[in-house]
């Protein structure tokens, strides 16, 4: 029989009271989406850092932060504007240690594109790459020296093999893969990509960070789990395999669903 796994929730400063008790009492991962947007990474990032400070006092679980991603491919072909996303990255990476996280969510530039087109273009995957490095690198190197794991998140991605093997390609800790399970299953249904289990599976050791949401298959919902169609059992089956005890964290639209979202996995055993 397979050993629940402790599950917690993404959630903005001022949502974290309401579910307090939940998520201190048992040292639940807790994942803060404030600073996800551009905006938030100005004048106001003082007063943020010293609100999610106030919101986590007491808190004895793992914590990390969505980063910023609107506008910000990690492959932007343009290269004066390269230099501002890594310097946008950095930002978010100061306040990320501020606040005591400890892990940050960025988004993969892979697409169903990329994967058809891969032979189609001579240098096509060597080139994509560089300019991640360009964008990614000194951000690598600010995270090794702060003791954070930079997360990347499958968006569009088809094959899971490829965005591993980019994060593979650092040779670093502070690199690792995140999965979304909504995201992996809309890749299934939209491009013919594997399973969500199989995303987990490919994985294995490098995945440090899971967004457990559900959808039918055609938009991303982020709907409690049992509302859609996610192979919930196959896939808490491939997370308790996996040997890096990555975060795992209920990212839903409504955040008043997460008590129904954990009481349903709860019920069928697959979290604690």
């Amino acid at each position: 029989m397979m050993t629940p796994l402790k599950i917690g929730a993404c959630l903005k400063i001022a949502e974290i009271d309401t579910h307090r008790d939940w998520l201190f009492d048992a040292s639940r991962d807790i994942e803060i989406q404030d600073f996800m947007s551009h905006t938030a990474l100005g004048a106001d990032l003082d007063d943020l850092i010293i609100a999610a400070r106030s919101a986590l006092a007491g808190h004895s679980g793992r914590i990390g932060i969505h980063g910023p991603y609107e506008g910000l491919d990690l492959d932007n072909k343009d290269a004066e504007l390269r230099p501002l996303i890594t310097a946008r990255f950095l930002t978010a990476l100061q306040a990320a240690d501020r606040i005591g996280a400890r892990q940050m969510v960025l988004h993969s530039p892979y697409t169903l594109w990329y994967q058809n087109n891969i032979l189609n273009w001579p240098d096509y995957a060597t080139s994509k790459l560089g300019r991640i490095y360009d964008i990614l690198a000194p951000v690598v190197r600010e995270a090794e020296a702060m003791g954070i794991t930079l997360v990347i998140e499958n968006i569009q991605d088809v094959r899971p093999e490829t965005r591993r093997e980019m994060v593979d390609s650092f040779g670093s800790d502070a690199v690792a893969l995140s999965i979304d399970t909504g995201h992996a299953q809309l890749a299934r249904r939209m491009s013919g990509a594997p399973p969500v289990e199989d995303f987990v599976r490919d994985a294995g050791n490098q995945l440090a960070h899971v967004h457990l949401q559900d959808v039918d298959g055609h938009a991303d919902r982020h709907w409690t789990p049992g509302q859609g169609e996610v192979e919930w059992t196959a896939v808490f089956r491939a997370l308790a395999d996996c040997g890096n005890a990555p975060h795992l964290v209920l990212e839903l639209r409504d955040k008043a669903e997460i008590p129904t979202g954990f009481a349903w996995l709860a019920a069928l055993g697959l979290a604690e």
